[in-house]
């Protein structure tokens, strides 16, 4: 798969915090919000307009000591702009 170009963020219409009442983190907007799971809060936290995909992929194969994680991390990025929840 064709490496993303640029450096995600979280769009300005979107806040995530972690939800006491859900378990989980969440992505907040003006019509409602979105329970997130796992992998996905663990990607977008890294979605800071800093780092490029690759970058994030090897963050999240470091803090899981995994590898094989860029086709899932691209996805979900390609997934998450298509949602608008990444610019």
């Amino acid at each position: 798969m064709e490496t993303m170009i640029g450096h995600p963020r979280l769009s300005r219409l979107f806040r995530m915090q972690w939800e006491e009442a859900q378990g989980a983190y969440v992505l907040l907007y003006p019509e409602g919000m979105v329970r997130l799971n796992g992998s996905a809060a663990e990607i977008l936290k890294r979605c800071d307009g800093r780092s490029a995909v690759p970058e994030i992929v090897a963050q999240l194969e470091r803090a899981f000591n995994a590898q094989g994680l860029e086709a899932d991390v691209q996805a979900f990025v390609a997934d998450a702009r298509q949602r608008g929840w990444l610019v």
